[in-house]
């Protein structure tokens, strides 16, 4: 599972998504990527279970990356507990995703391969993500 080794602070304050991602919305990597259409909070299992759905398909062809990292920390408090006495601990890690950032990349596989690894991981998700192609970059003639 996905998480920081060590943290500045336990408990986080919850933030907002609002604007679309500034950071991480271009394909580097890989060939191919998974790119979120909308905000959300994805965690670490979420993560977890759309990588295995990737490697699985594409059967030890290709490499995959992963581009987000769950690092926000969503506190609970145990059912059936009074209001008051402080904040809940730590229970699970999230990843905070704005529309356009890129989850996953994924190289060394053909299109459509890719394409069908892709919407299996989309499938595993809590969000709505589309499938991006890496722009080459302008050379010089």
């Amino acid at each position: 599972m996905l998480m920081p080794k060590r943290v500045k602070y336990r408990r986080v304050q919850r933030g907002r998504m609002k604007g679309k991602a500034l950071r991480g919305n271009t394909v580097t990597y890989g060939d191919f990527g998974l790119q979120a259409t909308e905000p959300c909070w994805i965690t670490a299992n979420q993560i977890e279970a759309a990588r295995i759905a990737m490697t699985r398909y594409i059967k030890r062809g290709g490499q995959v990356w992963i581009k987000i990292f769950p690092d926000k920390p969503v506190t609970a408090k145990p059912a059936e507990t009074r209001m008051g006495s402080g904040k809940g601990s730590p229970e699970y890690w999230v990843a905070v995703v704005k529309p356009g950032k890129v989850l996953f990349e994924i190289k060394g596989v053909e299109e459509d391969i890719a394409r069908e690894a892709m919407r299996l991981a989309a499938n595993k998700l809590p969000v709505k993500c589309k499938f991006v192609v890496k722009e080459e970059m302008g050379g010089e003639q």
